[in-house]
């Protein structure tokens, strides 16, 4: 996919926007619940049942709140600055203290983590390297790889374990299998937006010349 200019689509000019409003609540109630869910995936060691499942729903219904956030933001016109710069924190404190936990527990491998949220630190970083000359889109790769990790990460979190200990083997599997494609996706991904990323850049600096 091609990168597009540096533009938010904004129904409305920005300084008209309210700061309390719907999208930036929901954001807002993201950061909040990051904290809790963290307690309650590591109380007892991850090994009580309530505070796990309390884990797994504070972890449900915070990425509920990152599927609708930005959409009501876009569709009603409330992209604030704010927006901008909260959601993607959101998004990363929840991801980022969800694998911590889970590798702090012993349920996930540190190097899935590292590899998580180097691909996730780096995007971020490219963004940087990039925003005066343009921004990319998500790509559907992109989109699938969000979507799939949550998945994955959620039924970690979630203590299948302790609530099937007689299935806990295919249980084990079903994660790896779910955890492995995120991990894939995650990688092809960060690849690709590094590529497009050169070549936006390249394409700036181009232009430049040409002008």
């Amino acid at each position: 996919m091609s990168a597009v200019p540096a533009e938010e689509p904004v129904a409305s000019p920005e300084n008209a926007v309210p700061l309390l409003n719907l999208a930036n609540v929901l954001t807002g109630v993201r950061l909040l619940l990051v904290p809790f869910f963290l307690l309650a995936l590591l109380h007892l060691d991850g090994t009580d049942l309530a505070w796990r499942l309390v884990a797994a729903l504070l972890f449900a219904v915070a990425a509920i709140t990152d599927r609708f956030d930005g959409e009501i933001a876009r569709k009603r016109g409330l992209v604030t600055s704010f927006g901008k710069i909260a959601d993607p924190i959101a998004d990363k404190a929840l991801m980022g203290a969800a694998l911590v936990g889970l590798s702090v527990l012993g349920l996930l491998p540190w190097w899935v983590t590292v590899v998580i949220m180097g691909r996730e630190i780096g995007v971020t970083l490219l963004r940087f390297w990039v925003i005066r000359h343009g921004v990319i889109p998500a790509s559907k790769g992109g989109k699938l790889k969000t979507l799939v990790q949550t998945f994955a990460i959620g039924v970690y979190v979630l203590p299948l374990t302790l609530l099937l200990p007689s299935a806990a083997g295919a249980v084990e599997i079903v994660r790896w299998t779910l955890m492995a494609v995120a991990i894939v996706l995650t990688v092809v991904t960060g690849l690709d937006y590094v590529v497009r990323a050169v070549r936006l850049r390249a394409a700036a600096r181009a232009a430049l010349r040409r002008a």
